[in-house]
């Protein structure tokens, strides 16, 4: 789960992280009043929106300008105007795709005089099984850029659970940042606050770039990206409050009320699987023969009829959806229900492109026989070869008389 910005930032500063004042706002007619409360001279009008380079993004309406995502405002009218262009217009960055996400909220920030831009995260690190910071001087930048252009400016440190963040880490970290004297030290405590957040709220990533130096020698986050284990927000219900779902698909939003894992992709053929290694083995062979998969979904091991029918409604709910690929291999899932989910799905909401089957495991013959017995359209397959072929033709041919 993701949180925007100025949610992030709140957060931080539960753990004595320093940043900078703020106020979110709603609505345009807030703008003035919220300028205001912080008093300027100096505004920052920031999107606040999932995704990232918002301040190098651009936005869909001509009237929202030309001046990106987060704009520096000098006057409390130039708050209000960003405000007016900003809201309800649709900001495109490298991260949205093309269709980009409507601005529907801001953060009127604080000016803050900026000496440094440093790059700080923290995150899972699945190697070493610890959470890790990474590190650079290269502040402000895509660290994607950073990691493929001047990998020797990134490092890595690797904290151990059994001992929390020691004196060592803030060190490392200072070295690595030419960080000397007075901020050395602060870095070493932003350490131990940012790993204690990390560790209390169960986050997967925690990010902040930049992190800047102040012109009079101070550390502050000036942005802060958060993402959270979804698994654990049972744990915490003040952070699962702060979900906007008008940031998230909304077939991804259904597919969480039937617990299935269900991930949107770009291309044109639905996937059904059980099991997240033969998804994954399922949508390579779609791209082996030259299509590309429209989602990921494993309905998972013990799913019921009910599930598989809400799964298969997800799927034919994308419009860019031209074909169906179900693959099941049933050890605790048994194929003769997956067979009367799908079924009961396709009575329900109809079949408009071709569907193609492929059982294996518990129950197999019965669930082909369910199936046979069906009168329905659907394409058998014998195995997962078979089953990939037999789609990506079908959708070609589809499209060829289309």
């Amino acid at each position: 789960m993701n949180v925007h910005e100025y949610q992030a930032k709140a957060i931080l500063k539960e753990f004595g992280v320093p940043v900078s004042r703020g106020v979110p706002i709603m609505a345009a007619s807030e703008a003035r009043k919220a300028a205001e409360e912080l008093g300027g001279p100096v505004w920052v009008v920031k999107s606040q929106i999932h995704a990232g380079g918002r301040g190098k993004g651009k936005f869909k309406e001509a009237t929202a300008g030309d001046k990106g995502g987060v704009r520096l405002a000098k006057s409390i009218d130039e708050v209000e105007q960003f405000s007016k262009e900003m809201l309800g217009a649709t900001l495109v960055t490298l991260q949205t795709g093309a269709a980009g996400r409507t601005v529907g909220r801001l953060y009127i920030e604080d000016g803050a005089a900026i000496d440094r831009e440093l790059y700080l995260s923290a995150l899972v690190d699945r190697a070493t099984s610890r959470v890790s910071f990474v590190v650079s001087t290269e502040g402000g930048m895509d660290i994607e850029t950073v990691a493929h252009d001047t990998p020797e400016r990134i490092h890595t440190i690797s904290v151990d659970p059994a001992t929390g963040v020691m004196p060592h880490h803030g060190r490392a970290a200072a070295d690595a940042l030419n960080l000397k004297g007075d901020l050395a030290k602060g870095m070493a405590k932003l350490l131990t606050q940012l790993y204690a957040a990390f560790v209390a709220k169960d986050m997967d990533l925690l990010e902040i770039n930049p992190l800047i130096v102040t012109k009079d020698g101070q550390l502050k986050a000036l942005d802060a990206k958060m993402s959270f284990d979804g698994n654990a927000m049972y744990r915490h219900p003040d952070v699962a409050a702060l979900r906007d779902e008008a940031e998230e698909d909304a077939k991804e939003i259904e597919a969480s009320k039937h617990d299935l894992n269900y991930i949107t992709l770009d291309g044109t053929i639905g996937c059904m699987v059980n099991g997240a290694g033969l998804a994954m083995a399922t949508m390579d062979i779609i791209k082996l023969y030259g299509e590309a998969p429209a989602n990921f979904l494993d309905v998972g091991g013990g799913a019921t009829k009910e599930k598989v029918t809400a799964a298969f409604k997800i799927i034919t709910a994308d419009e860019n959806v031209k074909g169906i690929l179900v693959n099941i291999f049933g050890g605790i899932m048994r194929c003769d229900v997956i067979a009367e989910g799908v079924i009961a799905a396709v009575k329900d909401v109809g079949l408009q492109v071709p569907l193609v089957v492929r059982l294996e495991g518990t129950n197999v013959q019965l669930g082909k026989d369910i199936i046979a017995r069906s009168g329905l359209n659907v394409i058998a397959a014998d195995d997962l070869d078979d089953a990939a072929q037999k789609i990506v033709t079908a959708v070609r041919d589809a499209r060829g008389k289309a």
